[in-house]
């Protein structure tokens, strides 16, 4: 799905299972850009890095801008960084290794709750909250749908 900065949707792509994400956005971005021509610059997450998955094809095929939102990598055990700061002091360098250490609980990751939230308006429609569809075209309908729904919504409350 491609959206704006504000969550709402530009374009949107429905594929079967087995089509892997950096796959499917080739198809999804092939279309968008004689739609949107101002389009530079996206935030993509981690599953588009690689060489040609996604975020690498996109600067090659557009020219356009690409950042990967990543998550934070997994800590080391404290033991681990203990021993690395100790070995690293042997050498004159000194390291606090509780500022490796990630931070703890919730870490919201920028731009990607962007998506999201335009993933949790979609699912208030209740046809949207299972896939009853056969065909990916009318799965692709009801998501223009159920987004025309919410702009609606604001629309008529801005009145």
């Amino acid at each position: 799905m491609l959206v704006d900065t504000q969550g709402l949707v530009l374009k949107a792509k429905v594929h079967s299972a087995k089509v892997m994400d950096y796959e499917g956005i080739k198809v999804l971005l092939d279309r968008a850009k004689g739609l949107f021509p101002r389009l530079a610059h996206l935030w993509m997450d981690g599953g588009y890095t690689g060489e040609d998955k996604g975020g690498d094809w996109v600067e090659k095929t557009f020219g356009w801008r690409v950042e990967i939102v990543s998550r934070p990598r997994k800590p080391a055990p404290e033991e681990v960084l203990m021993a690395w700061a100790k070995e690293w002091a042997k050498e004159g360098v000194n390291v606090d290794w509780q500022k490796l250490m990630p931070p703890q609980g919730l870490v919201v990751l920028p731009r990607r709750w962007v998506v999201e939230r335009t993933f949790s308006w979609i699912d208030q429609n209740r046809r949207m909250s299972k896939d009853y569809e056969r065909l990916t075209a009318t799965s692709e309908a009801f998501i223009y749908v159920a987004m025309t729904r919410v702009m609606v919504r604001r629309l008529a409350r801005a009145q």
